[in-house]
């Protein structure tokens, strides 16, 4: 095997039994992974320099085609069922030999990174794909050791990304053609007839859901930013509820923008990059993201661009309405340049409410924080999996990440619970989604609402202001705002048809009420109190 690139480690590929690749391209740097993508014909270089690429028939996870290897080490310590999946270890050992003999005599990419900007919570993960853009996307969304590392860099974990392999269920025992498949006995996760960049870096995630634990580290989905006086805030939200927006701010400093670990220490991040969706994105309400879109060194995903000009269209959904841009953190111009900061002061849980009946902000109690950590209610509006379509679904991804969370939830909420205890935490749940009617009635809230809201909260500007309790969720709704009318707080008063708004918030209290069963049994009284009973 030729070895070629920056510095090859001498720990190869061999460790996951790729022997026969006629080359393998190391650590190559951003220059020579477009030179690559494009003499390859994987992309374009669009109007500003980002590298625009296509992932074909998936733009989005395929969750339901995810598993793990079921395995004495780990089996009991899995949350078994319709999210984690068991696939016999003999099934994934023939898996892997497939994506060997598939691998003979093709090219790779490696590249050599750590997920954790915690030293001491650190992974080492290697990344080996067959196509020089998905090097580069794990080259953004990674962290990248010194040069110095390379050398010897031995990986914990190694991802084996092989888009153009399909997977054929009667010899794989697949649902289909995509797998994503971990296996934590031989620290191996096998990615396979997917184009979609997103299940490398979700991988990296669910491996570190699974191990942090035991660490006594709180694995989370959220991102997180500082304010000048030093204080963290962090925000919790499934895609497109504003994890990425709203940690965005010109008078903060980012952290980062999904995935991060709360420890003893405080706040790190996981990942080195951000992997924002950018769908009808404003120069003038998200001027940070925005100009990402347009820099060397991005990588969008299936965003349109006009194949004789080069320029961009963000407003066009033709592909999918899950467009994405990846790039380096430092692309952002306000950064914590080493990805960590102190304990939390302030925890806030994102939901994009297509019903249209929660407040814009409301204050919670630290039972309440656990009840909504656990509930992790939004609605989804097309595109971040496949088969969503384009209707708006209301859904319930426990923890703010049901499909990356290994462990029993109770696990993840209990170490919530005791960090907002002992750091005194202020709590808030923020609707960015719709006000004055349901989806497709009412208007989705004004970032620029939304971000006042934000900040006031995270500037104790709230700290006074008398709160109402919310007749249908409990939630303590503050009265007034700066920079907010004030007509805008109270859900029920944007409705032109009341009497469709308590129907309507009847029947949301109701959902909350029905899902939350399956927790009872592993919660204490004080969150069972804490909870939404819906009237009949």
């Amino acid at each position: 095997m030729q070895q070629v690139g920056t510095i090859a480690s001498r720990h190869g590929l061999d460790l996951v039994g790729i022997r026969n690749s006629p080359v393998a391209h190391w650590n190559l740097g951003v220059p020579a992974l477009y030179e690559e993508a494009v003499r390859r014909r994987e992309g374009i270089v669009a109007d500003g320099g980002a590298l625009a690429v296509r992932t074909g028939v998936y733009t989005g996870r395929s969750p339901k085609d995810k598993f793990f290897a079921d395995e004495p080490g780990s089996r009991e310590h899995i949350w078994w069922g319709s999210v984690n999946v068991a696939m016999p270890e003999e099934r994934f050992a023939a898996l892997h030999r497939r994506i060997l003999a598939y691998l003979h005599g093709r090219e790779v990419f490696v590249l050599d990174s750590y997920a954790g900007a915690e030293p001491d919570y650190r992974l080492k993960v290697r990344v080996v794909t067959e196509t020089a853009w998905h090097s580069l996307f794990a080259r953004n969304m990674f962290l990248r050791p010194p040069a110095s590392e390379l050398a010897d860099f031995e990986p914990d974990f190694t991802i084996v990304q092989v888009p153009n392999f399909h997977c054929v269920p009667e010899i794989d025992g697949t649902n289909s053609e995509v797998v994503i498949a971990v296996s934590f006995a031989r620290r191996l996760v096998l990615i396979a007839g997917s184009h979609y960049a997103g299940e490398i870096k979700k991988s990296v995630f669910t491996i570190l859901n699974y191990l942090l634990p035991a660490r006594g580290v709180l694995p989370m989905h959220c991102s997180a930013n500082t304010g000048p006086k030093g204080d963290t805030a962090i925000f919790f939200g499934l895609s497109g509820t504003g994890k990425t927006t709203l940690s965005a701010d010109p008078t903060r400093r980012l952290i980062g923008d999904d995935e991060h670990g709360w420890s003893d220490r405080g706040i790190f991040n996981f990942e080195g990059g951000c992997y924002a969706k950018v769908i009808k994105l404003s120069p003038e309400a998200e001027p940070e993201i925005y100009a990402t879109t347009r820099r060397f060194g991005t990588v969008l995903e299936n965003v349109v661009v006009d194949p004789a000009v080069r320029t961009l269209d963000l407003d066009d959904e033709r592909f999918t309405e899950n467009t994405r841009a990846s790039y380096p953190v430092d692309f952002i111009p306000n950064i914590a340049p080493d990805g960590r900061g102190g304990q939390p002061a302030n925890v806030v849980m994102l939901t994009a409410d297509a019903f249209g009946v929660l407040p814009p902000i409301s204050r919670l109690t630290a039972e309440q924080a656990m009840y909504h950590f656990l509930s992790g209610y939004t609605a989804r509006v097309a595109g971040t999996e496949k088969g969503m379509g384009n209707a708006p679904q209301a859904t319930f991804s426990t923890c703010f990440g049901a499909p990356f969370m290994p462990r029993h939830p109770a696990v993840y909420a209990k170490m919530l619970g005791e960090r907002i205890a002992r750091h005194g935490a202020t709590c808030w749940l923020v609707n960015t989604g719709w006000g004055g009617g349901a989806y497709g009635v009412g208007q989705r809230f004004q970032i620029a609402h939304t971000r006042a809201m934000v900040r006031a909260a995270l500037e104790g500007k709230l700290a006074t202001v008398s709160v109402a309790k919310d007749p249908n969720f409990g939630l303590y709704v503050p009265s007034a705002c700066p920079d907010v009318p004030a007509e805008v707080l109270d859900p029920r008063a944007t409705w032109a048809d009341k009497k469709a708004y308590d129907q309507t918030a009847r029947s949301v209290a109701q959902r909350f009420a029905a899902n939350f069963k399956q927790f009872e049994p592993h919660v204490d009284d004080r969150v069972k109190s804490a909870a939404i009973h819906a009237a009949a």
